[in-house]
């Protein structure tokens, strides 16, 4: 599929903008992992995975889960930008009865697939899709987004054994190696290092990336697309809070909220101003 690097910027530009209006509207909500995983997001929903928003619970579709369910603002806004939902309904993020939850709802948002948000289930549930593809004799590929304080839970490794085990080349994930967590960096709090070679010895197909490069990205994804008998792994390396330099590699704007006024800067910064 052809891509447009200059298109796809822009459209990073204003999904980042939309995840900083959301966190500040709702005074709630996890900024910097949002920021850090935008290409990545863009990449597939843009340029790979075979969707359409008119017809979401489309059998042959292509699935993307939000393993790290915290992101919700930047599932939220891409699936504005996609045209799954109204832009509008974005600044109801968090408030009592949106369908915007601070953890993304497959029962309330169209193009969720996933209810997310208790660390290592996403990747399990995609597991399943990706096995359930293979039973189905679907050609669907299977696509997730992990976070790198994630694969601290113990269930990530256990799905991760499974996947290889089922050979599910099927499926596609990402891990976004921003090296922070809510409680700092993930080497202090509980080293998962070295994260490629141990999926490696869990027998999957791993690629490494700058996360934030859209052809790195590109042939990733079509490397992965190769693979015949193993899921893959690609790990970007990433910047928290990425686009907004006031946040970047900070770990306390994990799931901290802008005031008006940081927004207003952070706006100003990605409009180039």
């Amino acid at each position: 599929m052809e891509f447009n690097i200059e298109k796809l910027n822009e459209i990073s530009k204003v999904v980042r903008k939309n995840i900083i209006k959301m966190v500040t509207e709702a005074s709630s909500g996890h900024p910097g992992g949002s920021l850090s995983s935008v290409e990545i997001l863009v990449s597939l929903y843009f340029n790979k995975m075979n969707i359409d928003p008119s017809n979401p619970k489309d059998p042959n579709r292509d699935r993307f889960v939000l393993s790290k369910g915290h992101a919700s603002p930047l599932l939220y806004s891409i699936l504005a930008s996609k045209g799954f939902i109204e832009e509008e309904e974005l600044l109801t993020f968090r408030k009592i009865n949106s369908r915007l939850q601070g953890h993304p709802n497959m029962n309330e948002v169209p193009g969720v697939e996933m209810s997310t948000g208790s660390l290592g289930q996403g990747i399990s549930a995609a597991v399943g899709m990706a096995l359930a593809g293979k039973i189905d004799n679907r050609d669907y590929k299977v696509f997730v987004l992990l976070g790198d304080g994630e694969i601290e839970e113990g269930e990530v490794w256990e799905a991760s054994m499974a996947a290889a085990h089922y050979r599910l080349n099927n499926l596609i994930a990402f891990l976004d190696h921003n090296g922070f967590q809510i409680d700092g960096d993930i080497t202090k709090v509980m080293n998962p290092e070295p994260i490629p070679d141990k999926f490696r010895a869990f027998n999957w197909n791993v690629i490494e990336i700058n996360g934030h490069d859209f052809n790195q990205i590109f042939n990733a994804i079509d490397s992965a697309y190769e693979s015949k008998e193993r899921p893959t792994m690609i790990v970007c390396k990433t910047i928290k809070g990425k686009g907004v330099s006031f946040m970047e590699n900070q770990a306390s704007w994990h799931g901290t909220a802008p005031t008006k006024e940081q927004c207003a800067a952070a706006l100003s910064e990605l409009e180039g101003k």
